[in-house]
């Protein structure tokens, strides 16, 4: 029987490339996202397979509706909490609609999802939980109070439940990756921005979102025998300059 990992967030970018690695890797992927999941990816070749999930991570109603989903699906062997969100304000102008929406997604529900996967987890024997943070978890700049606190928040979370399921064979940690070239990436930066990002970092490129999936199949794999309570750092070096 195949393995099955759920994983969040996984329509696009590091998500959809973590769902794909999955896939070739012979687990049974379960993806979520926002709305109508199924429908938006079913042109996606790399995707075929995956079992979609809709949830609003940002909706405590939604959440509850997704953990009775989960908790009927499961038990699940791994878990990969990546959907996440950010917005960059400076702290003056931060509300608690702002503040609210990035934790609740960021935090509040992946310990929730946690919390129910690792039931089942412990009930047969095991499993493997990657959370996805950020390099904003291990330094940081002005206007990143939202999503460094929430990202930080989930590095002391991630520590403490590999310590607690520890003992029930439960393998916890993160990986936090610095600048992937994604869709948004693309979206939101210029060529010229792109190319000055690029240079600070030691490696001199951006990561592909495979460079982070690979880094997450490893994790959730049977290789994976002793790690745990850890953030990886996936950055290309440049949170040591």
């Amino acid at each position: 029987m195949k393995q099955k990992i759920l994983v969040t967030g996984a329509t696009r970018g590091i998500g959809r490339a973590i769902a794909a690695r999955l896939l070739r890797g012979g687990f049974e992927v379960v993806g979520t996202g926002t709305a109508r999941s199924a429908e938006r990816s079913a042109e996606c070749p790399d995707l075929v397979g995956v079992t979609w999930l809709d949830v609003n991570l940002a909706d405590r109603s939604s959440v509850r509706e997704f953990l009775t989903e989960i908790a009927a699906l499961g038990p699940f062997h791994g878990l990969v909490n990546n959907a996440g969100v950010n917005r960059i304000k400076p702290l003056a102008e931060v509300d608690e609609e702002d503040y609210d929406f990035v934790h609740d997604i960021n935090l509040r529900s992946p310990y929730m999802i946690c919390r129910e996967v690792i039931k089942g987890m412990e009930a047969v024997g095991g499993g493997r939980i990657v959370n996805i943070a950020s390099i904003w978890s291990v330094i940081t700049k002005s206007q990143r109070s939202l999503y460094s606190s929430a990202k930080t928040g989930l590095v002391g979370m991630t520590r403490a439940l590999a310590a607690e399921a520890g003992s029930q064979g439960v393998l916890v940690n993160l990986v936090s990756p610095g600048f992937v070239m994604t869709d948004m990436t693309l979206e939101s930066l210029t060529e010229v921005q792109i190319q000055e990002l690029s240079a600070q970092v030691p490696l001199k490129k951006m990561a592909a979102p495979a460079d982070i999936a690979e880094v997450v199949n490893f994790l959730l794999s049977p290789e994976n025998r002793y790690l745990t309570g850890q953030n990886i750092v996936v950055d290309g070096g440049f949170s040591i300059v």
